[in-house]
């Protein structure tokens, strides 16, 4: 297996996807002060005769749906996308002679419907749904796009692990409702950390428009940054918040793939017979990044969440809310010994929201193994021969303190000893250390943390905690 490379990093910008259009920017920053780099793998522009499949997963295409089949009682079906004159058009239509799936949808507290059925009555509605078959982490999404005018929603979010973010849904021709009417937009981020109950959703902006979102198209983008969020429709922003106004309840620290569809909100009403077939229709779809030099993904060495294996498909039923590793997604390694000392902790941190939390001990306690240690999963880390600088933030609480700490690759072998002696406490501090790889790293190579007893106090051993370990070349 192949380790993400994030699209994020300016090797992988330099040389695989990712190219610099110096053409195309965010209509927030036509000028491109910021230096954005759009990225190629997510980005269309939707000009061929169909879409392509190197980007995209079409719900219900070859009878495959990845994780749900539509909010019924619309099912999500393939024939409903379309690319015309430069345009995605995803249908929503009026399909009595549909086989629908014999299956029901639960929505929460909001409901539960049969595919093709509402109330015991038929509902025949068939709509569509594309999901990008790579996702990203931070960056500025944008589209261009006008809702179909019906009681059917327009939608262009974004899931990842643990978390959901909706940069806007729309409803060209509601029946009821406040919050989404015709001339409004929802933006909202959901928390799918277990237990996912309903209400999920962590933030809500209703943006009232001078415009029904079905007669024109206009432009919706998010700029997602490390810790805040900005969003702006044509280019002017609308509404903006940081990490500091939600705390903990800030979930969008692990990369996002984005989805485009159509749904029935049957708490909205109803689409109606002689409203339909409509479009959802998007000229584009582009997504920019800024570039960096780290060789880590970042989230994963930030204890934030899963490292992707990008190049192994997507589980069709693995949910935002699974921590169950698989080919795609793999976690830390914590033996059942090594747990009783590290953690991943929610709410200390230097970023995001976790960190590696070494627990220390009290006096009638001691360390009971000769070394603990968190490792990375296998094929986690690809650095090539050359000299680096790696870098990583700690706290350390007082009292006894651990003397030592050993980084390492695993394969081929290179232990890095960092010494913890004499460090400031109770503050985060950044630890930098230049290291010579005399080779590159192998496809099974790991990253591990460890503790050795030799280092740890015989009682009372204090706690710490590591954030945010990055790796970058020294030209």
């Amino acid at each position: 297996m192949k380790q993400l490379v994030f699209s994020i990093l300016c090797v992988f910008f330099a040389k695989n996807v990712i190219a610099q259009n110096t053409n195309i920017y965010p209509a927030s920053d036509p000028n491109n002060k910021e230096g954005w780099v759009l990225n190629e793998e997510i980005s269309d522009e939707f000009e061929g005769k169909e879409l392509d499949r190197n980007k995209w997963f079409i719900e219900g295409e070859n009878g495959d749906y990845y994780i749900w089949k539509g909010r019924a009682p619309s099912q999500f079906v393939p024939h409903n996308v379309r690319v015309h004159k430069g345009k995605l058009k995803l249908r929503t239509a009026w399909e009595p002679k549909y086989k629908f799936i014999q299956e029901s949808y639960t929505d929460g507290a909001m409901g539960t419907a049969k595919y093709g059925e509402y109330k015991n009555q038929p509902m025949p509605v068939t709509t569509a749904a594309v999901v990008s078959k790579k996702r990203f982490l931070n960056g500025y999404m944008e589209v261009k796009s006008k809702s179909g005018n019906a009681a059917i929603t327009a939608a262009f979010w974004g899931i990842g692990y643990e978390q959901e973010l909706d940069v806007y849904e729309q409803m060209g021709n509601p029946k009821k409702g406040e919050k989404i009417t015709a001339t409004s937009s929802l933006a909202t981020a959901h928390d799918w950390s277990p237990p996912a109950e309903r209400p999920t959703n962590v933030f809500q902006h209703v943006e009232n428009l001078p415009y029904r979102t079905a007669d024109e198209f206009h432009i919706y983008g998010a700029d997602w940054g490390e810790d805040y969020l900005s969003l702006y429709i044509d280019g002017k922003l609308i509404h903006h918040f940081t990490q500091d106004d939600v705390g903990l309840d800030w979930v969008l620290n692990n990369p996002m793939e984005i989805w485009l569809d159509s749904e029935i909100f049957f708490w909205l009403g109803m689409p109606d017979k002689k409203e339909l077939p409509v479009d959802f229709e998007i000229e584009y779809l582009r997504v920019w990044q800024k570039p960096t030099d780290n060789l880590l993904a970042r989230q994963f060495f930030g204890f934030e969440g899963p490292i992707l294996f990008e190049d192994n498909p997507r589980p069709l039923k693995m949910v935002p809310e699974s921590s169950v590793p698989n080919d795609y997604q793999k976690f830390w390694e914590i033996d059942s010994l090594s747990a009783k000392y590290f953690k991943i902790n929610e709410g200390d941190y230097y970023s995001g929201v976790n960190s590696l939390e070494f627990s220390g001990f009290g006096k009638n306690e001691k360390l009971e193994a000769e070394n603990v240690v968190a490792l990375s999963p296998k094929g986690a880390v690809n650095i090539p021969k050359g000299e680096f600088n790696l870098s990583m933030k700690i706290w350390i609480d007082q009292g006894r303190a651990v003397e030592k700490l050993y980084l390492s690759f695993e394969d081929p072998k290179m232990e890095i000893p960092i010494d913890l002696k004499g460090l400031e406490r109770r503050k985060w501090i950044t630890i930098e250390k230049k290291i010579q790889k005399n080779e590159a790293s192998t496809k099974e190579d790991q990253f591990k943390i460890e503790v050795r007893a030799v280092d740890v106090p015989e009682k009372k051993a204090s706690q710490f905690f590591i954030d945010d370990i990055e790796i970058t070349p020294i030209n």
